[in-house]
């Protein structure tokens, strides 16, 4: 038999999972705004110095890491690519490449995914700790991370008919 989560850490769970890809009645969630995209339009940038669609999902990935690792206590500098925040997409010198974005929203799936299971192994009482690094409650922080989620699915949203207008 499933272990059966506290209900506010199933609240919490279904926040998390509506946010990046389970069904909501908002509209379109951070995975469902970067399903089937074509190269050229997560590589596109609106502008000099402004984040494409790709580096943005790399973005969440990095922030869904980053809430697990203060979650779990696990040790800075884990996250699998160098950098912090932000990360240059395509890496410098580089071409867009088809794998390199596959391998990137498989990170952003990992990182959803460990993120998930650090929330439904976390004791209720720890909602209401602070942790190192945070200046808000736990709770407030995975309420804050699936807000962060439909931030960046929002703003991918709106990066895809401004790349797809430019074409025509």
């Amino acid at each position: 038999m499933a272990h059966s989560p506290h209900p506010e850490i199933g609240l919490l769970l279904e926040n998390l999972d509506r946010a990046y890809d389970a069904a909501s009645w908002h509209g379109t969630n951070l995975r469902g705004s970067i399903r089937g995209l074509r190269l050229d339009v997560v590589a596109w940038r609106p502008g000099p110095g402004r984040h494409n669609v790709w580096e943005l999902a790399v973005h969440c990935a990095y922030w869904k890491y980053t809430v697990r690792r203060r979650l779990t206590g696990e040790k800075r500098g884990s996250f699998p690519l160098r950098g912090s925040n932000f990360f240059a997409r395509p890496e410098a010198g580089r071409a867009p490449a088809a794998a390199d974005w596959k391998r990137d929203v498989a990170l952003l799936d990992e990182m959803h995914r460990t993120l998930r299971a650090a929330v439904a192994e976390l004791p209720a009482r720890r909602l209401a700790e602070v942790t190192e690094g945070a200046k808000v409650p736990n709770r407030d922080v995975l309420l804050g991370i699936a807000a962060h989620d439909l931030y960046h699915a929002g703003q991918i949203q709106l990066l895809k008919r401004l790349a797809r207008s430019r074409r025509r």
